[in-house]
């Protein structure tokens, strides 16, 4: 693609400011808390879990799993009660709640069980391809760290050879007023460090 066909690097849709030409795609997913509480429908879900499975992985291994409930399901209450206090506060409008799980053992080229070098990275590539489906497809997500991994192991029948990696809330954006009050103002686009912060040439400098 030449720099005349790149995309302006603002986004009018998110007020984000990008040093360079990018798609608006980048500029636009954002990871919102507030949610209108619509269903999901399984077509809709299942597309973003396509999208995921199409995400590259060291020796196409493809660790990833999806453990999921849908809100009004009868595992909900199972996967809501893994979130800390502070996350069920917004999470409970949600139209899903995904837990991600990568493998952590892989098979090399003679056919030995090794461990997984990227497992983790893998999975971290299949997350960004649901959340990227999910944005083009008008639906939100949010990533969480703040659940109880050692319980979601053990309510979910995790095999040891599988890592928790985050969960993931789905859900149709909504007005931030459907947040409690102190969590409205934080309910907006967060910004990024400046490339030149993140990219070095020729590595790291001598000491």
């Amino acid at each position: 693609m030449s720099n005349a066909t790149l995309p302006p690097p603002v986004s009018t849709a998110s007020g984000r400011q990008a040093g360079h030409a990018i798609h608006p795609l980048f500029l636009d997913r954002w990871s919102p808390r507030a949610y209108t509480g619509e269903a999901i429908p399984d077509s809709v879900l299942f597309t973003l879990f396509e999208a995921a499975r199409w995400a590259p992985s060291g020796g196409n291994a493809q660790p990833w799993r999806f453990l999921y409930a849908k809100r009004d399901s009868a595992s909900w209450p199972t996967f809501f009660g893994l979130l800390a206090p502070a996350n069920q506060r917004w999470a409970a409008s949600a139209a899903a709640l995904v837990v991600l799980v990568s493998k952590k053992i892989t098979t090399n080229r003679e056919g030995a069980s090794v461990p997984s070098r990227s497992h983790s990275f893998d999975t971290g590539a299949a997350w960004q391809n649901l959340a990227l489906q999910a944005h083009l497809l008008g639906w939100r997500t949010r990533a969480i760290g703040g659940y109880n991994r050692e319980q979601a192991r053990i309510a979910l029948r995790v095999p040891e050879d599988y890592a928790l990696e985050a969960a993931v809330a789905i859900g149709k954006p909504g007005d931030k007023s459907l947040l409690p009050a102190d969590m409205q103002e934080r309910e907006l686009p967060n910004g990024r460090h400046p490339l030149q912060d993140l990219v070095i040439e020729g590595g790291f400098p001598a000491a």
